[in-house]
């Protein structure tokens, strides 16, 4: 979401739905009204689009509205349509597995689109091959990931995001380094060698013979600055380290980047563990399908989806949303394909009152300047989700204001601390370049549940600021006169980018 191009991009996306909508909505709550067009009068947002809804809870009410039926970007808040629609297909004790077969000679591990499978599960997966009797496979290690299509990035998504974690290649078999579960991807650390001049120490996480590193970093002086950065070479599995890292550092610098072939990348990383546990492969390393008949000798399963939500939803996962719209195409009708998914999907939110029909979504995560939602149906989408048997786990799921904690605070963490609405604001976030979005959940201060939704596309510098006092401002209307709260000056950590995505959150 870097550079010029990009920005470009998002100026081409705003859509007007039917008659021109107001610039600020006499919704039912004039006060709250007045407060809110002061803080959209905010100088950052003159020249670009500014949509909000803001109804009450309970009743539906509008209580504010301005250009709500305009089509935008909407960035990661395209995951509340995603994160509903799996939970009403899939449901929320959906698990995902992964098989371990053997037929011919071969062994095969074969990917059900778990987007959370660790070097560990893999671990466990080679002890359990080992304890089956199994101690040489004569033929070859089958890496299947024919569950999903052969269609591995995701519409309109950016050429320069494509070595970064959170726009790694979608597959039905892959593996994350961490408990973030960053499918599909490799950490790269560095740490400093043992004297200023030489090089420095690269590792990846996990440990791998599928990535291959180019290690021309240098151990600088105690305390110059630290200048390293590493690349994911186009098309490659090559990831080049270059720059300085300080003498003396005592934390390792960190760089998630996505790697080629996600689906041979777990298959090499479970053939280390097949050895580890005895069990020697003669064969290659292959992709292939399974072929019908094939005995199962081990089976791993996933969290469920209720568990899942939360690093899906807190630090705003891509991987996570790309792979449950696939599942839900895979289930319903076979293909597990975008397309397949995401009719399925918008089957779904519409069933629950969206209006399928005036927006449009291009995948899961909101990656894609593609995706054009509008308040209005996020609004909707979100009055809808109060009603459903799930809705505890997902509300809980949200980002929440304020709160410190990664899994609890998440892509909000560190936004509005010390207002009405720490603690309180439950929203999913959504940032790119030209793109800030913010939709959720807030009680005012006279006990009065909200719903709002706002989005804001080709603002030349970042609008959080501007929509956290408008948080702020709902989080204490209610009482007496709703006063507008002040807008930051200071942008959110991540800068053009979800700072989960970057880790700076």
């Amino acid at each position: 979401m870097r550079g010029f191009i990009a920005v470009c991009a998002a100026l081409t996306m705003v859509v007007t739905l039917g008659p021109a909508s107001a610039v600020s909505g006499a919704g039912g709550d004039p006060a709250l009204t007045a407060a809110l067009d002061q803080v959209f009068a905010d100088a950052r947002l003159a020249g670009a689009a500014t949509s909000v809804d803001v109804r009450d809870a309970t009743t539906g009410a509008a209580l504010y509205e301005r250009a709500v039926n305009d089509r935008l970007i909407p960035g990661s808040n395209q995951k509340v349509l995603t994160s509903i629609a799996a939970l009403e297909v899939l449901g929320p004790d959906h698990r995902f597995r992964t098989d371990v077969l053997t037929r011919g000679g071969n062994l095969y591990l074969r990917g059900g689109g778990d987007p959370t499978v660790l070097a560990a599960d893999l671990d466990a997966l080679a002890a359990a091959v080992a304890r089956s009797g199994v101690r040489v496979v004569g033929g070859d290690l089958v890496a299947d990931d024919s569950w999903f299509d052969d269609v591995p990035l995701g519409s309109d998504w950016a050429w320069d995001d494509e070595p970064y974690s959170y726009a790694a290649p979608v597959s039905a078999l892959s593996l994350a380094p961490d408990t973030d579960y960053d499918a599909g991807a490799v950490i790269v650390e560095s740490r400093p060698g043992r004297r200023a001049g030489a090089p420095a120490v690269v590792t990846m996480v996990p440990p791998n013979h599928y990535v291959r590193v180019v290690n021309r970093a240098v151990t600088g002086a105690a305390g110059s600055a630290a200048t390293l950065t590493a690349v994911r070479r186009h098309g490659t599995n090559t990831v080049v380290v270059t720059g300085s890292v300080p003498a003396g550092t005592a934390e390792p610098g960190q760089d998630y980047l996505s790697v080629e072939d996600p689906a041979v990348y777990a298959a090499s990383v479970f053939r280390d563990a097949l050895a580890r546990h005895g069990v020697r492969v003669r064969g290659r390393t292959v992709t292939g399908v399974t072929p019908g008949g094939a005995r199962t000798v081990a089976t791993d399963r996933s969290m469920t989806l209720r568990q899942m939500l939360v690093p899906f939803l807190k630090l705003s996962n891509n991987m996570h949303a790309e792979v449950l719209v696939k599942t839900m195409g895979r289930l319903r009708s076979g293909q597990g394909s975008w397309p397949a998914g995401l009719a399925v999907a918008d089957g779904a939110v519409a069933a629950l009152g969206v209006r399928t029909d005036v927006i449009r979504s291009a995948e899961g995560s909101g990656l894609s300047r593609r995706d054009w939602l509008t308040t209005r149906q996020l609004s909707t989408a979100l009055l809808a989700a109060r009603s459903r048997p799930w809705f505890p786990d997902w509300y809980a799921a949200l980002p929440i204001a304020g709160q410190p904690d990664r899994l609890v605070g998440g892509t909000l963490r560190s936004r509005m601390t010390g207002t009405p609405a720490a603690g309180n604001v439950h929203a999913k976030t959504g940032t790119l370049t030209g793109v800030n979005a913010l939709s959720g959940y807030v009680t005012d201060a006279g006990g009065r549940r909200l719903v709002f939704s706002m989005i804001v596309n080709t603002a030349l510098v970042s609008a959080t600021p501007v929509l956290d006092a408008a948080a702020v401002t709902l989080a204490g209307a209610g009482g007496a006169a709703p006063v507008a709260a002040r807008a930051r000056s200071a942008a959110e950590p991540g800068g053009d980018l979800e700072c989960s995505w970057v880790k700076a959150c």
